[in-house]
């Protein structure tokens, strides 16, 4: 249950820090309303839903309980692509864009279309996932790919709660940021932090 819980504290972290799919999110709500801003991200958390399938059933025929140099490998991947992420991050702009100029009105149908697409094709998904999920196997009664499972289901759920919160208060989120200018400091350094500490959490 400890494991669960700091899972889902990092994935709430990780949720609120501003990346390609809440600001798109975002900006959609913002423009055309929160009906727009829930469409794309039903079709984002179902991309997610291939993406954590697919690592259940590909990752767990790999690893075998009783392959630990195969397990630690995973693991030691997973903990220096957060390392790198982190990096990525600390040398990225703390500016949040929300320019509205240049943003093409769609149907929610549509929308839901664009989320799904932009996820369920972008291999960084199954790599963030694959260096994320490892680390938070929490016991050895069920099978690795039923882990993966639930772990992919609370990723999925946290992300929805987190994202749903950004399109139903849209308005006044785009209004902190454009009137804040620490606002994105501090994302970006949760972030960053939230990135090194599950890479340590991981490794030890």
């Amino acid at each position: 249950m400890e494991v669960l819980i700091s899972f889902v504290f990092a994935v709430t972290l990780l949720a609120i820090s501003p990346g390609p799919d809440n600001v798109f999110v975002l900006m959609q709500s913002v423009i055309y309303g929160k009906k727009y801003g829930l469409a794309t991200i039903l079709g984002l958390m179902t991309g997610c839903i291939i993406h954590t399938i697919f690592l259940a059933v590909g990752i767990s025929s790999i690893i075998k309980d009783n392959n630990n140099n195969i397990f630690l490998g995973i693991k030691l991947f997973g903990a220096v692509y957060l390392l790198y992420l982190a990096y990525k991050v600390y040398r990225s702009s703390s500016v949040i864009s929300v320019s509205t100029n240049k943003i093409e009105k769609k149907t929610p149908f549509q929308l839901y279309k664009i989320g799904f697409i932009m996820n369920v094709l972008n291999p960084k998904v199954t790599i963030f996932f694959l260096a994320l999920f490892p680390g938070f196997l929490f016991t050895e009664k069920l099978s690795i790919s039923l882990q993966f499972l639930i772990l992919g289901t609370l990723f999925i759920l946290v992300s929805s709660v987190v994202f749903s919160c950004i399109a139903l208060l849209g308005g006044t989120i785009s209004e902190k940021i454009k009137t804040s200018k620490k606002i994105g400091i501090w994302l970006q350094w949760i972030q960053i932090l939230v990135f090194i500490g599950i890479a340590v959490f991981i490794l030890i």
